[in-house]
């Protein structure tokens, strides 16, 4: 075998070849390094641009509705930690987190008359409002970076047992992260302050829970959301509320 430093170097046409070759391949990587950082930083500004438009919707509602305020985010914040302890796969994608934030979109299109009246609402009343998850899912459809988002907005008030709105899905026909927000969203509905009535304690609100298992919930997801319930520190304190009467509303 001959040594390594017998072999003889390329002749120089060949030598140069190989010379503009490798500085052509070193060019190319710096320009592909450059593009790729700019296509980084343009998604970037565009999750932000998504993110802000995503929290503008978010106030728009608050604004037609103020006897919700922070609702929105409080539901958020149970629907992704609850997510996270069911499958760490649902939070993944930012697209869920979207739909828990914008889920009462479709009350933009409800009266205020009728969203912050302080007693019972007329069956009239209650098929108005009843349009909420339809009207919020036709509103965002055109945004077609929510993806997932969208079922979340229209199907939260579907119930396990097939009763629910706007179509009657049952069961696993339910999307998940629908099913797991529909615990949280009433979860914090109860337990909060409404024209209608006082916000309920935390024994009262888990124990309506309990009641609704199979029935209005996935039986899973309120098991999984009890023991969530138990890790909180107000949990031992059920301070949340006082107890009162009057029917919950969506």
């Amino acid at each position: 075998m001959r040594a390594i430093d017998e072999i003889p170097e390329p002749e120089t046409p060949l030598k140069e070849q190989l010379l503009a070759f490798a500085r052509e391949l070193s060019d190319l990587h710096r320009l592909e390094r450059r593009r790729s950082a700019e296509l980084e930083h343009a998604c970037e500004e565009l999750q932000g641009t998504y993110e802000a438009t995503i929290r503008t919707l978010a106030l728009m509602v608050e604004a037609k509705d103020p006897n919700t305020r922070g609702h929105l985010e409080r539901a958020q914040a149970f629907g992704l930690e609850l997510a996270r302890c069911i499958d760490p796969r649902i939070t993944a994608d930012p697209e869920v987190g979207f739909g828990f934030l914008l889920h009462d979109v479709g009350k933009v299109g409800i009266p205020e008359s009728i969203l912050g009246k302080p007693g019972p609402l007329n069956e009239g009343e209650w098929e108005v409002v009843r349009r909420h998850p339809v009207l919020g899912a036709q509103l965002v459809e055109p945004m077609r970076f929510l993806g997932e988002a969208i079922e979340v907005i229209r199907c939260h008030h579907e119930r396990f047992d097939g009763n629910g709105y706007p179509v009657g899905l049952k069961g696993e026909e339910i999307p998940v992260a629908a099913r797991i927000f529909s615990v949280v969203d009433s979860f914090d509905a109860m337990t909060s302050d409404r024209p209608y009535r006082r916000a309920l304690t935390l024994a009262h609100a888990l124990d309506e829970l309990r009641r609704g298992r199979g029935t209005q919930f996935d039986p899973e997801v309120v098991d999984m959301f009890l023991v969530l319930v138990e890790r909180m520190p107000w949990s031992q304190e059920d301070e949340r509320g006082t107890q009162g009467e009057g029917r919950h509303r969506p």
